[in-house]
């Protein structure tokens, strides 16, 4: 399902009179989630922002699918959710966003905010290893072939034990 009009701007065909202030309240909700984070969440992006893990582009707070994601990396598919002690009551509500990402083919995966304080090596060996589809299947973002993306692995996996 595209949210966007063809040409990226607008209302999307078929969508009623609230979408642009839907759109407008997630925007507004996205920058308070941005200022707001956890600490689970800021240490997390620490490791994940400016390519700094793998070379992958990470987005936080990211709209996908009218659902604000904690983390993104739209060239790998992949969404990151960090959840607090909130998210035992609404296990229903995170399953069903998780079914609805998963059908556009994005790989969901998930983190006690505990895990990521406690264990952040973990957390971050789990997402390398989490497989996910590629856009593309030959190429990483910045063209660089298969063996560079292998090779990149390598690297950051003895990093993490550096730094940490």
């Amino acid at each position: 399902m595209n949210y966007l009009s063809p040409c990226g701007r607008g209302r999307p065909e078929g969508a009623g009179e609230g979408y642009f202030r839907i759109a407008l309240m997630l925007k507004r909700f996205k920058k308070t989630l941005r200022t707001h984070q956890t600490d689970a969440e800021s240490r997390l992006w620490h490791h994940l922002r400016s390519r700094r893990f793998q070379g992958w582009k990470f987005r936080r707070q990211h709209i996908l699918q009218g659902y604000i994601v904690d983390f993104v990396c739209l060239e790998r598919k992949l969404v990151i959710e960090l959840d607090g002690g909130q998210h035992a009551d609404r296990k229903a509500y995170d399953d069903h966003r998780t079914r609805v990402l998963e059908k556009d083919g994005f790989k969901v995966i998930r983190f006690w905010n505990n895990d990521v304080l406690s264990n952040l090596e973990g957390v971050l060996e789990t997402i390398l290893s989490t497989p996910h589809p590629l856009l593309r299947s030959d190429l990483s973002h910045k063209g660089r072939g298969k063996g560079m993306v292998l090779k990149h692995q390598f690297f950051y996996q003895k990093k993490i034990h550096k730094i940490l």
